[in-house]
């Protein structure tokens, strides 16, 4: 008899509840993306998106349940350990850039190497490359455009080949223009890497891109649009 394999997520969480004094903000939300998965979260404001996004990269701790990158639970997890794993597991891309302005192009998307104690030059010109911006590596970031500081951000996300990618509003502060380019980048380049995707988005145009939608209302998944790449649980499955 074939031996059936489970595909292990890229993230996972597992009922999550967290609040704020005698306010619940997540209501036992579990969720899970698989490597190379793109998966949206929508809602309106206060639905509980930017408490869940903190909780699932790591920068904050859930007051109940799990949180597993690639098959680690991290929830349980000192902050300097948590912070080291995510410098190397866990690529973050933000509506703003937050480049570092004395830094060239090049250093900046080197910088989460550097977290990890490796120097990633060659990454570094690679990504910068495909995204398109080879010839800018020199340069720093005010003499950029917009649209160019997020595609260095999406460069710098994926620069240790992380298992999984959280973005905030990757798009919302560009023009339409930029917006697509930005989008097809992150989303076209994490795909090619495997990397498992979870993006928190009011673009409808930008969730139309992704394999799965899901819709956070008063801190509890009320639907999900599109199907899994692969039938699998929320509950994480453990390394062998």
């Amino acid at each position: 008899m074939p031996r059936v394999t489970t595909l292990v997520p890229a993230l996972a969480a597992h009922n999550l509840r967290h609040g704020f004094g005698d306010t619940l903000v997540l209501h036992g939300v579990s969720l899970a993306v698989l490597p190379g998965e793109v998966v949206a979260v929508s809602g309106p404001s206060g639905s509980g998106k930017s408490t869940l996004l903190h909780l699932l990269g790591g920068l904050d701790t859930p007051q109940a349940g799990e949180v597993w990158w690639a098959g680690e639970r991290v929830d349980t997890l000192g902050t300097q350990a948590r912070a080291g794993r995510r410098a190397g597991r866990v690529g973050l891309v933000f509506q703003h850039h937050y480049l570092l302005e004395d830094l060239s192009v090049l250093q900046n998307v080197q910088v989460p190497a550097f977290l990890t104690g490796q120097d990633g030059i060659s990454r570094a010109r690679e990504l910068l490359a495909r995204v398109g911006l080879a010839a800018r590596e020199a340069e720093l970031p005010r003499v950029l455009s917009g649209g160019e500081r997020q595609r260095v951000a999406v460069a710098r996300a994926l620069a240790t080949r992380p298992a999984v990618v959280l973005a905030d509003e990757p798009t919302g502060s560009l023009d339409r223009a930029n917006a697509d380019i930005v989008a097809r980048l992150l989303l076209d380049l994490a795909r090619a890497e495997g990397a498992g995707v979870l993006l928190v988005t009011h673009d409808d145009r930008l969730a139309a891109r992704a394999d799965r939608v899901l819709h956070l209302l008063d801190g509890q998944i009320v639907e999900e649009e599109g199907l899994a790449l692969s039938a699998v649980s929320s509950q994480p499955a453990a390394r062998e």
